[in-house]
């Protein structure tokens, strides 16, 4: 347990935190920190063909042991950080023998992660968690990820009595802010399907996620003295008010589960002259997912034609839901499951509410589910995870990479 408490520690005290202003990739220079320490990693366990390119994407092999042909399969991490909350000097803290009560994790600022609140917490009393101070996000969104495939490849290279074929790792920037396989070599990573171990607690896999576009919404005004503004003025927070007042108000994360699609409006600035807001739109099923996109043009086409056209609409696909890729080939989501009642985690199949690097990976050639990494609560302050999750995450990762090679003989 040690070990690979260890090895999650160092990762998650590097700030890795990805920025989606920036133009460059990885989009923020610190990075690269703990990309050059993970290609020092995999060749100190003697993983081969460790390569990083110029934009801080990592790839390593771990030959075939065995003398038939096996598919090549592969695990994905990413090792960048949300933007959505502070990455500096994350500061964990281990809690042993959880007793399912509260736990400070800051007395001074009174920041209590309560299982009155998470009530996930009460599954994981007797294990070992490691959380923040309560002053940034812990970062095993997804350093956990990567600990797991680090540690199960240096399992198997210290146990070839574990028959296994030509496995492949990939670790990538930016998945946080959409980007994380937009530069992604599929053809040189050269795997038959891969899995990230990018989900949330134990026994998550999924193989559909939100079909997913952003949307920029610039509203500009005219600023005219108050007291003699009758129509003259217009007043670009008034207009991005009515805006947002049309989008259903119940279509909101707060207010959705399940495969439920949502309007969800993250940053939002302005004066009187120039307002703009930025939103994103999620939906796993793509009929809906086009009329959501079609009510933002609908809106904005209405509100121009009263406001004498002073909104711009700008409307990005980002992604889309991997089900239609990866149905065609379910026996990779099957392996992963019977990989994990193998090893006594029942699996959880369920759509993901939210986006990884499978889901662009998957329309890229590379079929690639999504395997629990263990963390619960990520982007915050409240972010834990047990170690048992990580353990177990990693002896799923090595019963997959047997089972490829037994059902192959």
């Amino acid at each position: 347990m040690q070990h690979i408490i260890d090895r999650f520690l160092k990762y998650v005290k590097i700030d890795t935190q990805s920025d989606p202003k920036s133009k460059t990739t990885p989009s923020t220079e610190k990075q690269w920190h703990l990309a050059d320490l993970l290609v020092e990693e995999l060749l100190e366990i003697g993983m081969e063909e460790v390569s990083i390119d110029n934009n801080a994407y990592i790839t390593a092999t771990l030959p075939s042991n065995l003398n038939i042909e096996v598919p090549t399969i592969g695990f994905i991490s990413h090792f960048d950080t949300s933007p959505d909350f502070t990455a500096t000097n994350v500061n964990p803290q281990i809690i042993e023998d959880y007793d399912g009560k509260d736990i400070v994790l800051n007395a001074h600022e009174n920041i209590v992660l309560s299982p009155d609140y998470f009530e996930d917490l009460l599954q994981y009393k007797g294990q070992t968690l490691i959380t923040t101070d309560g002053t940034t996000l812990l970062g095993a969104d997804d350093k956990a990820g990567i600990t797991e495939i680090v540690t199960a490849m240096e399992y198997l290279i210290n146990h070839p009595e574990i028959k296994h074929g030509k496995i492949r790792v990939g670790f990538t920037p930016d998945e946080e802010i959409g980007r994380g396989a937009h530069h992604f070599d599929v053809e040189k990573f050269d795997a038959d399907w891969a899995y990230t171990m990018d989900g949330s607690q134990i026994g998550e896999l999924e193989f559909e996620n939100f079909n997913a576009a952003s949307a920029k919404v610039i509203i500009k005004g005219k600023s005219v003295h108050p007291g003699y503004a009758k129509n003259k003025m217009v007043n670009a927070i008034s207009i991005a008010s009515e805006f947002l007042e049309i989008l259903p108000p119940e279509e909101t994360p707060q207010n959705t589960e399940g495969r439920e699609g949502f309007f969800h409006v993250h940053h939002i600035q302005g004066s009187i002259e120039h307002a703009e807001f930025e939103l994103i739109v999620r939906d796993h099923d793509k009929d809906h997912f086009e009329k959501r996109k079609q009510l933002l043009r609908n809106i904005t086409d209405k509100l121009n034609s009263i406001h004498g056209n002073c909104i711009t609409l700008e409307l990005k696909d980002q992604y889309f839901n991997m089900r239609e890729k990866v149905e065609p080939v379910y026996h990779i989501v099957e392996i992963a499951k019977e990989a994990m009642e193998a090893m006594r985690v029942t699996p959880i199949i369920k759509p993901i509410r939210g986006g990884t690097d499978g889901s662009q990976l998957s329309y890229m050639g590379l079929p690639c589910p999504n395997i629990f990494a263990g963390g619960h609560n990520f982007h915050g302050k409240y972010e834990y995870i047990p170690v048992e999750s990580m353990i177990k995450a990693t002896e799923v990762i090595i019963k997959i990479c047997e089972l490829v090679a037994k059902k192959a003989v």
